[in-house]
């Protein structure tokens, strides 16, 4: 097999932070090509320096290309070498066609004018190469984020990719969609197009890769063949040591119920007639972590949002008691005050200002604690984020990095930074290791551990069954809207949640 790429030696500094330092890559023709590493370790950057974001002259180092040494200055000049990637965020206009954002900026045109028929025609053509089964003039904005993978790689193949760089691209994806999406990674490569997939997800490179490149701390640590890839070796060489258990050990000694809610009844915020929750029920106690599993639109998300200051839904009813006494979450200032918090899934969107140092983002939910007599104390904000700094681990320069240039795994350390500073009793964790590496992971766990040893309650929804199992005293099962069931730790399996799920899903069949 021929080389296709290789980087030699690829060094890229920001200011206080050595993203890159003499990383090393090849890649054969024709492969699946994975890199891992743990947040920070410097996968995006080097993948960007690839395709031309961070362009020639702005880092140190060569990159050979098909016999080649290239020095490209934007994503323009890779894509014209067949290089092409797609983000973790997708670059689709949601308001435009599929037809129009496949082609945009390279319109099938004559003398200026664009020739709508070959443009449907060729797009119709990419879609059957990727498996989509939509018109070609239907608004990206109708399509969910899975069918939006499969246009951002049709709009890949509109450019002549011979290189296809994916950036966590299940990351949002359901499994199914993960699958389909993994599948047709394959079939690419059948078809003769190289692919670098960076993931976190190890079973799944596992699947698809014929070799990883592993990268710590900005360096290359190894490269392991298909033959020699276990997820052991995988996680002793991204964080450099033995994980032999992949959830801290902590005993259980649950106390008093902590927060009790009942008869919790949520509508659509748009469509009337739907109710979106219906007569939920649950309780936490001191000391415990509480899982909540379900399928994707099982209602996990809009519970925990419709608990936290109604920030989901209308015509809410129902009852929270905290401590045995009945409190007011209308508001998220009065859930606040109640004692919960919440951590969002969309840790960018709704978690953090990314544009904003992370002292801002710390104590952004609880300013009054950083305040005398109304008047704001930096000093006192700037030791706060210290503390929090040393005490969660979050690897930065400093607390006045703007939080939109730290990994997602530290992202995340900030947000839970930001809510234990409201000095919560009951903290809500909607999907709170999503995106983030195994390495990261565990110390989100260990985090979880120590709120819950302190006497504190924590709530847990996620997507990743191993992890509930890993980690929760007791499982509440959504199906529906509905809580369908509950599991102890000692009884639960991910065949015992899906048997509940599937037993509600033949019944609503047959009603």
């Amino acid at each position: 097999m021929a080389t296709l790429l290789e980087m030699r030696g690829i060094s890229k500094v920001f200011p206080g932070v050595k993203a890159l330092d003499r990383v090393n890559l090849t890649v054969e023709e024709g492969e699946i090509h994975a890199i891992c590493g743990e947040n920070g370790a410097g996968k995006s950057t080097l993948m960007k320096v690839l395709s031309g974001v961070y362009g020639y002259g702005s880092y140190e180092g060569d990159i050979i290309y098909a016999g080649e040494t290239l020095q490209m200055r934007s994503i323009k000049d890779s894509e014209a070498k067949g290089i092409i990637i797609i983000h973790q965020e997708l670059a689709l206009v949601p308001l435009l066609s599929i037809a129009e954002n496949l082609f945009l900026g390279n319109e099938v045109a004559t003398n200026g004018v664009i020739n709508w028929p070959q443009t449907f025609a060729r797009t119709a053509e990419y879609l059957k190469k990727v498996g989509l089964n939509e018109a070609p003039a239907t608004k990206v904005e109708k399509l969910g984020v899975g069918k939006q993978q499969l246009v951002e790689i049709a709009k890949a193949l509109a450019k002549d990719v011979r290189l296809l760089i994916l950036d966590e691209p299940t990351a949002a994806l359901q499994e199914n969609d993960s699958q389909k999406l993994l599948d047709l990674m394959l079939e690419l490569k059948a078809q003769g197009v190289t692919s670098i997939l960076i993931s976190h997800k190890l079973n799944e490179i596992s699947r698809v890769a014929d070799r990883i490149t592993i990268l710590r701390d900005g360096t290359t640590v190894s490269t392991i063949d298909r033959a020699d890839i276990t997820e052991e070796r995988i996680i002793r060489d991204m964080v450099g040591r033995d994980m032999a258990h992949r959830y801290p050990d902590r005993e259980h000694k649950p106390g008093e119920v902590l927060m009790e809610v009942s008869g919790w009844n949520v509508w659509h915020p748009e469509v009337r007639e739907r109710q979106v929750i219906a007569d939920a029920a649950f309780t936490v106690r001191q000391g415990e972590i509480v899982g909540i599993a379900g399928l994707m639109g099982s209602g996990r998300t809009e519970l925990a949002m419709s608990i936290f200051g109604k920030a989901y839904g209308r015509n809410i009813s129902g009852s929270v008691r905290m401590g045995g006494k009945e409190v007011d979450t209308s508001t998220v200032s009065k859930a606040v005050d109640a004692g919960l918090a919440y951590v969002t899934e969309d840790r960018k969107e709704l978690g953090l200002i990314l544009d904003e140092p992370i002292v801002r983002n710390i104590s952004l939910a609880n300013l009054a604690g950083i305040a005398t007599k109304g008047v704001l104390d930096k000093h006192r904000e700037k030791k706060i984020a210290e503390d929090y700094r040393r005490a969660m681990s979050i690897r930065t320069p400093g607390v006045h990095q703007k939080a939109v240039n730290l990994s997602g795994g530290n992202q995340q350390k900030v947000v839970l930074s930001k809510w234990l500073f409201t000095d919560p009793q009951v903290l809500i964790l909607d999907e709170p290791t999503r995106g983030i590496d195994v390495g990261a992971k565990f110390e989100i766990y260990t985090i979880m551990n120590e709120l819950v040893a302190q006497g504190r309650g924590v709530v847990m929804i996620s997507s990743e069954m191993p992890e509930l199992l890993g980690m929760c005293d007791r499982i509440y099962v959504m199906n529906e809207g509905r809580i369908v069931g509950e599991l102890g730790k000692a009884e639960a399996s991910q065949e015992r949640i899906m048997a509940m799920i599937l037993k509600t899903v033949n019944k609503e069949k047959v009603a």
